[in-house]
């Protein structure tokens, strides 16, 4: 039986007079790379900011559980502890630190130091740009290299689902086939993802399922490779038809 890892049920925020999520549903179950596609504006932040409680004051409706256990009033720091990371929109690596460093904040729930030990060496194999610049500080690296950084970092907690905002936000196309290619890795270990990405080609290639978000509506779910040829995704995300 697959086991559902986050659900959300008719959510809705309004910042003031603003609807920026009008009753919005979706689900992500143990081990997918389930997808949020959409134009920029769409609601598909403010949908994960929901998840990880980190919106500013405004009105949430609508039911969000983790695990089966609602998610309401909890804070990052609990949520972390629970399994549950995000990389957000913008990376916000601690720039001062060396890369070292920055991954073992990713860890500092545990205590155990041979374990974090082998988890930085692990995820220096699926990051060895980071390995070769481990003493650097995060502040020098390029976007692509601290976008990595932050999903190491991520990672470090063993997440039993792992939000991701926007990883190819601002990156050279070489770079974000890199980073695209390390989601498939973290993926295909079996970590349940749940990725929000205006690149909707690239997005839907990997994922399992998608979903499209307009205007702070679901207006299409589906199997990710039945989505990559619909025609209304195609005109509206991929420039065809």
């Amino acid at each position: 039986m697959t086991t559902n890892i986050l659900k959300i049920e008719d959510l809705s925020v309004a910042y003031g007079g603003i609807k920026a999520v009008k009753g919005a549903s979706l689900e992500v179950n143990e081990g997918e790379l389930v997808t949020l596609i959409g134009a920029n504006g769409a609601g598909k932040t403010t949908t994960l900011k929901a998840v990880t409680g980190t919106l500013p004051n405004c009105k949430v409706a609508g039911h969000i559980s983790y695990l089966g256990q609602p998610l309401k009033g909890q804070s990052s720091f609990n949520l972390v502890q629970q399994k549950l990371a995000m990389v957000p929109e913008g990376r916000g690596v601690f720039t001062r630190m060396s890369i070292h460093e920055n991954l073992l904040m990713g860890a500092y729930t545990s205590d155990d130091k041979q374990q974090i030990a082998q988890d930085i060496e692990h995820w220096f194999t699926v990051f060895p740009r980071l390995k070769e610049r481990a003493g650097q500080m995060a502040g020098t690296l390029s976007g692509g290299e601290q976008q990595m950084l932050a999903m190491a970092r991520a990672l470090m907690s063993h997440p039993k689902l792992l939000l991701l905002d926007e990883p190819s936000m601002g990156l050279s196309p070489i770079m974000v086939e890199k980073i695209f290619e390390v989601i498939r890795t973290v993926s295909a270990q079996g970590i349940t993802i749940l990725l929000v990405e205006q690149n909707a080609k690239l997005a839907l290639e990997a994922a399992h399922r998608g979903y499209v978000m307009e205007s702070g509506l679901i207006t299409m779910t589906g199997n990710a490779r039945d989505m990559l040829s619909d025609p209304r995704v195609k005109a509206a995300y991929l420039g065809e038809g």
